[in-house]
């Protein structure tokens, strides 16, 4: 019976396609992509269905240029809101890849270092310790996640403290012994990013949300993109939502993601984030240096290669072709974001549930691509 009732509302979805203006407050679409469009609603609702997903964005842009963007669902069950194109998910970590755009930003600028130690900045930070031998880590070992810093508990995850800012927030990790030699390994942890937003605000003189908004959100008009606050009136926030111990969707627990702002704490949504990848892709408003570094891995001295660069998971399809992706997942919210530049498509998801199902971003990119194999041997 229920799978009966998935698919009567997955119809009814699909249906709405062909009697939906172009361009409204929850759906847009580009005509020429219709066919291709229709596949990624499909796979987009079973996703939502199968997950108990209360509310999403996806949006995909194809040679720079928006294609489809969809809001899906609810953003508060309480109000009975349902969810548009300027609702506001938690990303989670893919916070990470605007904190090292401005990162480099401002090494372009020359205000911070990546060779510099973190003492250099901060004084006070104690200098950490493998195998009981000091270890220096460096700006580029924090936004390489190879730093060796441990990742966070479970309790420490949850954690629902308040009136911690991020500089105090360091307090819960900077005395432990660190997991490696710095620079040996990619091991991603938010840690390195809370140290990184701690010492880009000491540079400035200006606290992570005002970082985002001068360097980033202004410049590029991401008008719903910002920095969480849960004490503050955000127009469009989604309310966030957990699975309990039976699967049904309740109101997630209280978090303050401030202490966080810069690893986990921003909120957004897919079509920003399409516009931010287009933004590395196109926009002369980001220097070819920049976007020639914010891919690039460091070297590590580990027997592993390294596949994390400025906070993206750089990969290559078995044909070697590069693309580049960021996966969140935070209490009461969750985000992907896929570029693929030899096809020019960018694709992001946005969810307002915790959950540790990814967002399906390949079978929803199934569409646009090409049959590899057939392309491949009409080559050779």
């Amino acid at each position: 019976m229920r799978k009966v009732f998935q698919f009567v509302v997955l119809a009814i979805i699909l249906f709405s396609f062909y009697n939906c203006e172009k361009n409204t407050n929850r759906f847009y679409y580009d005509s020429t992509y219709k066919k291709e469009i229709a596949k990624v609603r499909e796979e987009a609702s079973l996703f939502m269905i199968m997950n108990n997903i209360p509310g999403a964005s996806f949006a995909i842009a194809k040679k720079g240029k928006l294609i489809y963007s969809e809001a899906m669902g609810i953003a508060s069950k309480d109000l009975e809101v349902q969810a548009s194109r300027k609702t506001k998910f938690r990303i989670g970590a893919t916070t990470e890849i605007f904190t090292s755009l401005i990162y480099q930003m401002m090494v372009e600028e020359g205000k911070i270092h990546p060779d510099s130690s973190i003492q250099f900045y901060l004084p006070d930070y104690p200098m950490p310790d493998f195998n009981d031998t000091a270890r220096l880590i460096t700006i580029e070992h924090l936004v390489n996640h190879t730093s060796g810093i441990r990742e966070p508990s479970f309790t420490e995850k949850s954690w629902r403290g308040l009136n911690v800012n991020m500089e105090q927030s360091l307090d819960d990790f900077k005395n432990d012994h660190l997991d490696f030699i710095p620079g040996a390994y990619n091991s991603p942890s938010e840690f390195n990013y809370r140290i990184l937003g701690v010492i880009m605000e000491k540079i400035s003189g200006r606290n992570y949300s005002q970082l985002l908004k001068s360097y980033i959100t202004d410049s590029l008009q991401l008008s719903n993109t910002e920095v969480d606050n849960p004490f503050r009136t955000i127009i469009g926030r989604t309310d966030f939502y957990d699975l309990n111990l039976v699967a049904q969707v309740v109101n997630a627990t209280f978090i303050d993601m401030r202490p966080r702002s810069s690893s986990e704490g921003i909120l957004s949504n897919a079509e920003d984030l399409v516009k931010f990848g287009n933004t590395l892709l196109y926009s002369d408003k980001i220097s070819t240096d920049i976007k020639d570094r914010i891919f690039t891995p460091m070297e590590t001295s580990g027997e592993n290669p390294a596949s994390i660069a400025n906070g993206w998971i750089v990969q290559q399809s078995k044909y070697g072709d590069p693309y580049y992706g960021k996966l969140g997942s935070v209490k009461g919210g969750g985000s992907i974001i896929l570029i693929l530049p030899k096809e020019e498509l960018v694709l992001a998801g946005t969810v307002n549930l915790t959950s540790d199902n990814e967002i399906p971003i390949f079978r929803l990119l199934q569409a646009f691509l090409p049959d590899q194999t057939e392309s491949r041997e009409k080559q050779e």
